[in-house]
């Protein structure tokens, strides 16, 4: 096959592939944003097979963009034992992540910019530039919850971040909500006061900031050594 055909090809399943997307959103959006994903864990006949149900739908919401994460955090911290709904919700955040992580490189740089720049979250992503800033603007993007989780993963998959990078900066920077409402469920809102979450994303923000700073002079610095 020739480049021109196959960069044609590649174009179709492009369009294709976020067609279906969209038409699954669409079509099921109402089910997808009301899972109930205790009664699917309930159903399951083991704790193995409830494990892999609950795996399942992390991946379709990597895909989706639309799934509440807390439909997944807090209702897993019910279904099973603490120890192990931890495990599975962590396991499943790596799997989310990986998984828009995967679709934004496949889709590429300028459809994934399209759709961001149509939503609010995505627009601030697009703001931040995160692809050019850095492991720092990275894990400050994943500890603030004001950046959606699966569409800075779709950005940086379209950005060509380093996956071996992304992946635990993601995992690692995701992992304090995670555990704090796998394990406290809806009390968390009652024992972390809202102004004690302004104050640690007052805190976090100038941290990134500095990160971002130290790294761009420290590159510098290295250019100049090394011209």
């Amino acid at each position: 096959m020739q480049p021109k055909a196959k960069e044609n090809l590649l174009l179709i399943l492009k369009i294709v592939a976020a067609a279906a997307v969209f038409v699954t959103i669409l079509l099921y959006y109402d089910t997808l944003v009301s899972l109930d994903v205790r009664a699917l864990a309930a159903a399951a006949p083991s704790v193995l097979a409830a494990a892999g149900l609950v795996l399942c739908v992390y991946v379709l919401k990597g895909l989706v963009f639309v799934i509440p994460a807390a439909l997944l955090y807090i209702p897993v911290g019910m279904a099973f034992s603490p120890a192990v709904a931890l495990a599975i919700n962590l396991a499943g955040v790596a799997l989310e992540v990986t998984v828009s992580y995967l679709f934004g490189r496949f889709l590429g740089g300028e459809k994934i910019r399209e759709m961001l720049s149509k939503k609010k979250g995505g627009r601030k992503i697009l703001e931040w530039q995160a692809g050019k800033a850095g492991s720092a603007s990275v894990f400050g993007m994943r500890l603030l919850p004001v950046f959606p989780i699966d569409f800075v993963s779709l950005f940086l998959g379209a950005s060509r971040f380093g996956f071996w990078r992304y992946l635990p900066l993601s995992v690692i920077g995701i992992a304090p909500r995670v555990i704090l409402f796998t394990l406290l469920g809806d009390a968390a809102y009652d024992y972390i006061p809202m102004r004690l979450i302004l104050i640690l994303i007052l805190i976090a923000v100038p941290a990134a900031a500095i990160g971002i700073v130290a790294k761009a002079l420290y590159d510098r610095r290295k250019s100049r050594e090394n011209p």
